[in-house]
């Protein structure tokens, strides 16, 4: 196939043939589409003779949940299949295995993962995994660390800047995490029953300076390699396994925005469980959180102090003054990433699945309320056991 074109079931079997990609033969080979995402088509392929399997993940020339009217740019598959190389590299073990990529039909073939569980649906479900807080603490650490002017030689650094150029995909961010939900769009859309919360936010000046900060900083700062698009449902998990996908939103920017988003993800858990009265999964999330940044902390500052290359950014203040910064964004984005969800376009199973309205909207409240926090003293909360007491303020 020398230009692009749409796969489905059979034409996806007729490529892992051609190239002769992974399978011993492929004699019993079956293909089902299993995509539910916004933006791509994803197969699932399985060997019935000896059960082996792998996905296809090819990337729609526009948004699928929007269909052509917003059109994409297919470079991104590329992005995705050469930052999770990258990821690989720096933390093996914790993204898919790629098999194989393919530029000009802009997909990638990688491992199957139908043994872990998607973690929004594990953490809906009541399930703990003990192991997770402290592998994305590191994972984010590692991964961060050595993309960043930190450990990168000034010419590499400038070299990766273009190589991850992500328009299209950061443009989504820019607009749906970081504008939409604070004034107003017709994308958006919530439940009428919480329109006096979301008017007041929506009214709120402070607020929204402090959001316009913080999407300046989205905009203009590089300073590490981001996964982009760190949320529950980009983690798939076992009780002592976590591989990280999705990272077609990888670019370079601030260090706090891919923290805040797994903090952010794990907030709304924490709502959910809370109204519901699953007492267990709120202290989970309580937990997660603090070990997440605990974790990113520790390392990230031990990685500095041993692997920092540049020697104007060893000094031991500096790198304090680093985290000190890193951690105000964390915060200030969590709090984006917790109002978008419950505003804005893209919506989460966590709060969208509560099938009692009233406790619904309470959940969505709390949810609005503490992400609003988070963003106004998101230069006031200065370490993780404040920004801990601040929400557990609110249970």
């Amino acid at each position: 196939m020398n230009k692009y074109q749409k796969l489905n079931a059979e034409k996806s079997i007729e490529y892992v043939k051609q190239y002769n990609i992974f399978f011993a033969n492929y004699e019993h080979l079956r293909c089902e589409e299993i995509g539910d995402g916004n933006l791509n088509l994803v197969f699932r392929l399985i060997n019935d003779n000896d059960h082996k399997s792998l996905i296809i993940k090819q990337a729609l020339p526009y948004a699928r949940c929007v269909g052509e009217s917003w059109p994409l740019s297919l470079d991104r598959a590329r992005i995705e299949a050469e930052s999770t190389q990258m990821q690989a590299n720096i933390c093996p073990g914790y993204v898919p295995k790629i098999y194989h990529t393919d530029n000009t039909l802009a997909l990638t073939i990688m491992e199957d993962l139908s043994d872990h569980t998607v973690l929004r649906k594990g953490l809906i479900s009541g399930q703990f995994y003990p192991e997770f807080p402290q592998q994305i603490g590191s994972f984010l650490a590692h991964t961060l660390f050595y993309t960043s002017n930190l450990y990168l030689d000034s010419h590499l650094k400038k070299q990766y800047l273009g190589q991850f150029i992500n328009p299209d995909l950061c443009k989504i961010t820019e607009d749906l995490v970081l504008t939409d939900p604070f004034f107003g769009s017709e994308r958006n859309h919530y439940d009428q029953d919480i329109q006096t919360q979301v008017t007041e936010l929506q009214n709120n000046q402070q607020l929204q300076l402090n959001v316009a900060a913080l999407k300046l900083k989205f905009l203009s700062s590089t300073e590490a390699l981001l996964h982009g698009d760190v949320h529950t449902g980009s983690i798939f998990v076992t009780k002592n396994s976590m591989k990280v996908f999705d990272s077609e939103f990888a670019y370079y920017g601030p260090i706090g925005f891919d923290i805040g988003l797994i903090i952010g993800n794990m907030v709304l858990s924490l709502c959910s469980h809370f109204i519901q009265n699953n007492l267990n999964s709120v202290n989970y999330c309580l937990n997660a959180i603090e070990i997440i940044w605990q974790t990113f902390e520790s390392q990230f500052t031990t990685l500095a102090k041993e692997h920092t290359q540049d020697l104007a950014f060893k000094n031991n203040g500096y790198i304090n003054h680093t985290i000190k910064n890193i951690f105000a964004d964390t915060i200030g984005y969590a709090g984006c990433e917790v109002i978008r969800r419950i505003i804005g376009l893209a919506h989460v199973e966590d709060l969208d699945g509560i099938e009692n309205k009233t406790l619904k909207n309470k959940a969505e409240i709390l949810a609005l309320t503490i992400g609003q926090q988070f963003i106004l003293e998101q230069n006031q909360l200065h370490t993780i056991d404040n920004a801990i007491q601040k929400l557990q303020g609110y249970l």
